[in-house]
């Protein structure tokens, strides 16, 4: 620790820490003699009296500040927001935050793409199916089906519909199936 004489000297002075042992702080002030302890208890209350006086001020400072803010409008919320503001702006000029975010956007498009082509896929191969032979005779046989129980309909409509009329068939026929039975 460096002290400060009245003179302006300066000298160099080890002073004990907390919890060394009361003998070496004793005998530390033993090898001082009454002018230097006096010099040193002056000087203590100088500086005791620099701090209250340099608290004070700055109280009376804080204080002044409170108030300008308060007349501006400016409140603890607004000043939150503020800093938040300000310390994002810091993060994103940062190299490290504009690399990251070139490599999100990146990976973001060709995501987007990944997804776009997979979707094209996906409804290609439903056209596939859609024409498939397969399919073909199975929407042929709907169509026979439904011209036989929706007699002079149309032809077309939705596979919802088709389907419908092909339970009611079946339906029909099972009834008229078991009222032959009955007879015989």
């Amino acid at each position: 620790l460096t002290v400060y004489s009245p003179q302006g000297l300066l000298r160099s002075d080890s002073i004990p820490e907390v919890g060394e042992d009361a003998a070496a702080t004793v005998g530390m002030a033993e090898t001082l003699s009454e002018e230097e302890q006096d010099e040193l208890r002056k000087e203590l209350a100088k500086v005791e009296e620099e701090i209250q006086t340099l608290s004070q001020v700055l109280a009376a400072k804080e204080k002044h500040l409170a108030e300008i803010k308060r007349k501006l409008g400016i409140n603890s919320l607004q000043e939150l927001r503020q800093n938040i503001t300000k310390s994002w702006q810091d993060v994103t000029s940062t190299t490290a935050y504009k690399k990251t975010s070139e490599t999100l956007s990146q990976a973001g498009q060709k995501a987007s793409a990944a997804f776009s082509s997979v979707g094209s896929v996906i409804t290609k191969k439903f056209e596939d199916v859609r024409n498939s032979p397969t399919f073909k005779s199975f929407e042929e046989k709907v169509e026979n089906l439904k011209s036989k129980v929706g007699g002079s309909k149309p032809a077309g409509g939705d596979f919802g519909e088709v389907l419908n009329s092909a339970a009611n068939a079946s339906a029909t026929e099972t009834i008229a199936e078991q009222a032959q039975a009955e007879t015989h």
